[in-house]
């Protein structure tokens, strides 16, 4: 590490070993196939070490990568950088904080990008607190200064975009907590995805625990991430029932209806605001109170019709 007017930056070996431990964890992980994605990195106020193109991000040399000023002009380096790093560029000029940015195509996130669903629903604590909600840049055409521009708006205000029709793009205090807040975007993707359309199922984060999860990412020294949308109602674990707090012959459909039956939020449905006067936007229940008997009572048919079918074919396979 070496220090410039005050501020830490890595030095030109360890940055270049960095970008490449980050390429091999990113092709490993599935982000990026065949030359796809690019890293850079500070290693002073005015120049970045960044990846070539046409190359692939997990079989990269250091003698590949490309030192730049942040003006565009290649300082060192035999091979071209990419055309996509004129973003990484307009990241670093208009938050001179940031020290590193990440950019790939991993699966769950780009599925989003490309239906323009950003990432905010308030389901998960750890999105809250360390990433934020993830909006999606308009559609720009890779290369050219559209992508900078259509960026530039969130640089300041969140830890990430997700690119319209073509990937995801974060940036960090450093090159790791950059690369962990891409981590964090397809973890969190893949949480929206099985929740919101494989379960159909998502108990919102209260406006009163979202901003108390807030209070605790500004304490944390985060001060970007946006605040994602919240449920007046509370919906955490207290409406949860476990198996073990209800009777054997409720989990059949023998005994009374299962309580715990929380508010559904499925993916396509626009819900109107309930008003909490808090600072995220609101969503009322979809499911009323006259709703829940009807539920439980369609689940305990389906469990019965469940248990009937697995006596059937014990019985089959015993005769």
């Amino acid at each position: 590490m070496m220090t410039v007017q005050g501020v830490k930056y890595m030095s030109d070996f360890e940055a270049k070993k960095a970008i490449l431990d980050i390429g091999k964890r990113m092709y490993g992980k599935g982000f990026v196939a065949s030359n796809d994605g690019n890293i850079s990195c500070k290693v002073g106020p005015n120049t970045i070490w960044t990846t070539p193109t046409g190359v692939s991000k997990g079989f990269m040399t250091q003698d590949m990568l490309v030192k730049m000023d942040l003006n565009g002009k290649v300082l060192m380096g035999r091979y071209k950088p990419s055309s996509e790093v004129k973003m990484h560029l307009r990241v670093y000029k208009e938050n001179p904080d940031v020290q590193a940015v990440t950019h790939a195509h991993p699966l769950v996130a780009t599925s989003f990008a490309i239906a323009g669903i950003s990432l905010d629903a308030a389901i998960l604590t750890e999105a809250v607190l360390g990433l934020g909600s993830i909006p999606v840049a308009k559609y720009a055409t890779p290369g050219t200064d559209e992508v900078p521009d259509s960026i530039a708006p969130f640089v300041n205000t969140h830890n990430g975009v997700l690119l319209a029709n073509h990937g995801a793009l974060t940036w960090g205090k450093d090159i790791y907590q950059a690369f962990f807040r891409l981590e964090s975007i397809e973890y969190y993707a893949t949480i929206l995805m099985y929740t919101g359309n494989i379960i159909g199922r998502q108990n919102l984060l209260s406006c009163d625990q979202v901003n108390k999860l807030l209070d605790i990412r500004h304490k944390l020294g985060i001060t970007a991430g946006g605040i994602p949308p919240c449920s007046v109602e509370e919906t955490n674990m207290k409406d949860v029932v476990s198996a073990a707090d209800v009777h054997p012959a409720e989990q059949i459909g023998h005994g009374p209806a299962l309580k715990g039956v929380t508010s559904i939020v499925r993916p396509g449905e626009s819900l109107p605001d309930s008003g909490c006067g808090c600072t995220g936007v609101t969503q009322k229940a979809l499911t009323s109170e006259k709703q829940k008997p009807v539920q439980a009572e369609a689940l305990g048919k389906a469990k019965e019709e469940i248990i009937a079918e697995v006596v059937r074919r014990v019985t089959e396979q015993l005769n």
